[in-house]
């Protein structure tokens, strides 16, 4: 097999972060993306054609955008989106709803189309962008050793796996850790697999209506909610981890997949943070140039799970939350570690950097908005003001020593 074809196979490393990217994906909000379409009406064969349209658009998607670019890009659905949508949606059909759909992607289509969001974002300092990711990381971390209070052995006995596997095995660390986690699910007898039922998923064609006072209410707080909370710091993914993939495009195509999937489900595609940043870091593989096929990988996983819609919510509903916190903590432990470096490193920008890490960990929300947004606005804030005042320190320093001359 020549060289050339060998860098095109994914290596266990890669296929292991994709599968947990994916696992940690579902297991952590799937139960509101059903929620959210029991809001609107849907009966079971309706929800598991929401998982079906979800699994696909955010499998095309991740697998064609990280094979075109050669870099990691990872796509998810909108959870913060499916949140507002459970309340949002409450009272309204499913018509209704797959037209507030329609409209929040053709907004992203436009933002993303005209370059507007890339332009914005570029004057963000790669410090800022990693305290934001840190700060989101933040809470995954501490989840992780908090889930040692609901399960001692199992949590003790990953996060022992993990020092084991970062000590001697770096590159297979969670692969070890989730299998390790596994074992232990099944020892304890907390998984109990003759609940589910095996059946593929069909999809469910809804034709969207169209109504202002739905589409204000819903269709553009879903448009802020998943610039907001979602792509923003999936940028900041992408940029803590020096990639500089062009963000418009990624906005236009996840624009055009929801529009395209809207009518069977997919409310909403976009840049993935959480689960994207367990595909960036070492753990996905030593050659950075090669971490695309982690997100490649992730696209075949997120294909598989929306072909089995309903099957797959019921199995990772069935996973003990302890499990999933560990898994998700201990996976991002090192991206985590690194966006803080990054954050801090510089001298001119560490308080601003401190400052954006401690509003987006604190989960503040103003006027419907999360905290990576406040978080980036506050250490943005911080920034102008102390490097204003640094300025016209300098320029009195300067005066004062002209005038002694």
């Amino acid at each position: 097999m020549s060289r050339q074809i060998r860098r095109l196979l994914p290596e266990l490393s890669h296929v292991s972060a994709g599968f947990v990217a994916v696992m940690v994906g579902f297991a952590s909000s799937v139960v509101i993306v059903i929620q959210a379409a029991q809001a609107a009406g849907a009966n079971p064969a309706e929800v598991g054609s929401w998982i079906l349209a979800l699994g696909l658009g955010m499998g095309g998607t991740s697998i064609g955008l990280s094979l075109y670019y050669r870099e990691p890009v990872f796509t998810a659905w909108s959870t913060p989106g499916a949140a507002l949508l459970v309340t949002g949606l409450d009272g309204l059909n499913l018509g209704a709803a797959t037209g507030a759909f329609l409209f929040s992607a053709l907004l992203v289509v436009l933002v993303g189309a005209s370059g507007l969001f890339e332009r914005l974002i570029r004057h963000i300092p790669r410090a800022l962008a990693a305290a934001l990711l840190a700060g989101i990381l933040l809470q995954f971390g501490l989840q992780a050793f908090s889930a040692l209070h609901q399960d001692v052995a199992l949590v003790a006995g990953m996060f022992f796996t993990y020092l084991v596997g970062r000590r001697w095995f770096p590159r297979y660390a969670i692969p070890l850790v989730l299998c390790v986690g596994l074992l232990g699910v099944a020892i304890g007898g907390q998984l109990h697999p003759g609940a589910l039922h095996l059946a593929l998923a069909r999809p469910h064609f809804v034709w969207p209506s169209f109504s202002i006072p739905v589409l204000v209410s819903v269709g553009i707080p879903l448009f802020v909610v998943t610039m907001t909370s979602q792509n923003l710091p999936g940028f900041a993914v992408l940029r803590a981890n020096a990639y500089q993939t062009p963000i418009s495009p990624l906005l236009t195509v996840t624009g055009l997949a929801t529009l395209l999937l809207a009518p069977f489900g997919g409310f909403a595609f976009n840049l993935s943070a959480i689960t994207a940043a367990i595909c960036v870091g070492e753990e996905a593989g030593s050659d950075r140039g090669r971490r695309y096929l982690a997100t490649v990988s992730g696209g075949i996983f997120y294909i598989i799970a929306g072909l089995f819609g309903a099957t797959i919510a019921g199995l990772f509903a069935a996973l003990p939350h302890a499990f999933v916190y560990a898994l998700a903590g201990f996976a991002l432990l090192g991206t985590l570690g690194h966006g803080l470096h990054v954050a801090l490193g510089d001298d001119r920008d560490r308080e601003a950097a401190l400052v954006t890490f401690l509003v987006t960990a604190s989960g503040l929300t103003l006027f419907g908005v999360g905290a990576a947004f406040w978080g980036l606005v506050a250490g943005l804030c911080t920034q102008g003001f102390m490097r204003a005042r640094s300025s016209r320190t300098c320029d009195l320093v300067g005066c004062l020593a002209h005038t002694k001359d």
